[in-house]
């Protein structure tokens, strides 16, 4: 591969509860990409090829989803990559442009979701999570529960037993993101919490309280890729994200060989993902400026410090309180809000974190600016089992250019 791929737009539409708003698939994806078409100055004409990602629809979703916006007779290909999915989505998107196959690519993610499609057929013959539940049920049991928040809670319970953390830093993690939404229109969730309204709401599973999970949610969201050779010919190497680095990794032995419920809910993949990037990047985790990673869970935001480097293993939860992850600390993560408060469409969550860190590079990002962001990563985790680490470094952008789209 040797062309190197920019994001030249992006958008996204309001996260909502399922069934805020009437609307349709179709129509959240349009919402998404014209928005991601009109910020890169766009039309749809000029896409070559498009990648469209979700997790709950129907088989070729991705063709009806993008045919009222065009029927230009592009290749349209459907992914589903679990909670990763719409990282995946970018990576093929990235990854035709490195490869000269196209000039101008697209990445779409969307979800309409139920209650019903988040519970799982644990009991099927063969599910996506065969090796996750085997460990889950063999060492912790069964409850009926949601499959996913016995996973965290589990790991929740682990973390507190092995390193001593608390319920209140489990809970701050919650406390942060919770403030950060209220900085963000398109968010879920746009209210604060005390500490105390954390701990104090309804218990989900282990440790866990319902302000502590992400929610089900509807949303779309779409980013326009675009090569070098595009982006100087058109004019628009001034507000072009450079997706400087992306890796995609798979469970290996790590994830369930110990038995331990923080590596089966992913740190294993995290921590060889993040390595990658870093790696080739040339940068170190003390080079980053701004970090939307994947906390479906509250204990997933703890486990992914450790696991990125960002604290020693076992001192996520005194990292949590102690103000290295907001505004004014070491780093902010999380800036939208993440997906407990932000919100998670499954489908959508990967590219809605690429939206919030290309507004972040450019300072576009209104009152949730990260002051001189000029690096950025994203993390985008999906059980059974995938991993999606990108690297952004921001583009050539005055301050006035920045506030003039300020978001």
């Amino acid at each position: 591969m040797s062309e190197r791929a920019f994001v030249a737009g992006a958008g996204m539409t309001k996260f909502d509860k399922p069934g805020a708003r009437p609307v349709t698939y179709p129509e959240l994806v349009a919402e998404a990409v014209s928005g991601a078409l009109a910020d890169a100055g766009l039309s749809y004409t000029q896409v070559q090829r498009a990648a469209v990602g979700y997790v709950f629809q129907p088989s070729a979703a991705g063709q009806r989803a993008l045919y009222d916006v065009g029927l230009t007779g592009i290749p349209v290909i459907n992914v589903n990559n679990n909670c990763a999915t719409g990282s995946t989505a970018l990576m093929l998107a990235s990854e035709w442009v490195r490869s000269g196959l196209a000039d101008v690519t697209l990445a779409v993610g969307f979800e309409q979701m139920t209650k019903s499609a988040m519970q799982g057929n644990t009991g099927a013959a063969v599910t996506t999570v065969d090796h996750h539940l085997a460990v889950l049920k063999r060492t912790r049991g069964w409850s009926d529960a949601p499959m996913t928040a016995q996973f965290f809670g589990h790991a929740a319970t682990e973390h507190m037993q092995r390193f001593g953390t608390t319920v209140e830093q489990l809970a701050a993690v919650a406390v942060k993101n919770h403030e950060h939404s209220v900085r963000n229109p398109l968010a879920q969730f746009q209210n604060r919490y005390t500490l105390q309204e954390v701990l104090n709401d309804k218990p989900v599973f282990g440790p866990l309280t319902r302000s502590q999970c992400s929610p089900i949610s509807d949303g779309a969201a779409a980013v326009v890729v675009v090569s070098e050779r595009f982006a100087r010919a058109h004019q628009l190497q001034g507000r072009a994200v450079e997706i400087v680095a992306q890796t995609l990794v798979t469970d290996t032995p790590a994830s369930f060989g110990s038995e331990s419920m923080i590596d089966v809910v992913g740190a294993p993949m995290t921590r060889a993902a993040v390595a990658q990037v870093l790696d080739a990047s040339a940068v170190t985790i003390d080079d980053i400026d701004v970090i939307e990673l994947h906390d479906c869970f509250s204990i997933n935001e703890i486990i992914t410090y450790e696991a990125m480097g960002l604290c020693a293993e076992g001192d996520g939860g005194k990292f949590a309180e102690s103000g290295a992850t907001t505004f004014g600390g070491r780093w902010v993560v999380n800036p939208s809000g993440g997906l407990i408060s932000k919100g998670h469409p499954l489908g959508a969550t990967g590219l809605a974190q690429c939206t919030e860190l290309t507004w972040q590079l450019r300072g576009e990002a209104g009152a949730r600016q990260v002051p001189g962001a000029r690096l950025a990563l994203a993390h985008n985790l999906g059980l059974g089992g995938a991993c999606a680490v990108t690297m952004y470094r921001a583009p050539s952008v005055t301050t006035e250019e920045g506030k003039a789209h300020a978001r």
